[in-house]
């Protein structure tokens, strides 16, 4: 599986499919989306102009009730639910804040643990350590760690080394709160068992 990440939580997988989280400041027109998730309403995880540059015409677009009402031909998912959409399994993880107010849990907010070729990916979403977030189990952790909307860089490295994933890249800094060299210090504090990667690069 080919990982990248853009900015912020902006995330592609490519396999034998092509599957995006939250796309943000795409620049290029990729138009290559098999799948397109989308956490929340907010403008750094649903930016239209990024999203157009990933769909094509057999693109399916997930998104929670806070999106219903887009202009887009999409499936509509609620919090703790489970799905499987050609085959594609996966199951949405309430993604919220416990003690600021910017995702409050009413809005229905959510992450989402997708399973390809038997292994779990876990894409947060803008989140903090919830009790849901604390019963997953993954494979692959994409975890955000700048603070003032969702963990902190040690609340983060916490819920890593709790739930103890293969592999974790950090998210969600570097760009609109959380310096880029949080990414480093993550990696250097990280429990030695569970794999660190950093893919967001300086902002230009």
């Amino acid at each position: 599986m080919k990982i990248e990440v853009f900015r912020q939580s902006s995330i592609r997988l490519e396999g034998r499919k092509v599957i995006y989280f939250d796309p943000y400041k795409i620049k290029e027109d990729y138009n290559d989306a098999d799948y397109v998730f989308i956490t929340h309403d907010h403008y750094d995880h649903y930016d239209p102009q990024s999203l157009k540059r990933v769909l094509k015409p057999s693109t399916k677009l997930i998104v929670p009730k806070c999106l219903e009402n887009i202009n887009y031909q999409k499936i509509v998912v609620e919090a703790e639910g489970q799905y499987s959409i050609d085959g594609l399994s996966f199951r949405t993880v309430s993604s919220y804040n416990i003690n600021k107010p910017y995702h409050p849990k009413e809005k229905g907010y959510v992450g989402y643990l997708v399973t390809i070729d038997e292994e779990v990916y876990y894409i947060m979403g803008d989140s903090d350590a919830t009790e849901e977030a604390m019963k997953v189990k993954c494979d692959y952790l994409f975890v955000p760690i700048g603070g003032t909307y969702t963990m902190n860089l040690d609340e983060a490295l916490e819920y890593t080394m709790k739930i103890k994933p293969k592999k974790v890249i950090p998210i969600h800094y570097g760009s609109i709160v959380g310096d880029i060299s949080l990414g480093e210090e993550f990696k250097r504090r990280m429990d030695k068992d569970i794999e660190v990667d950093l893919l967001i690069k300086e902002e230009i």
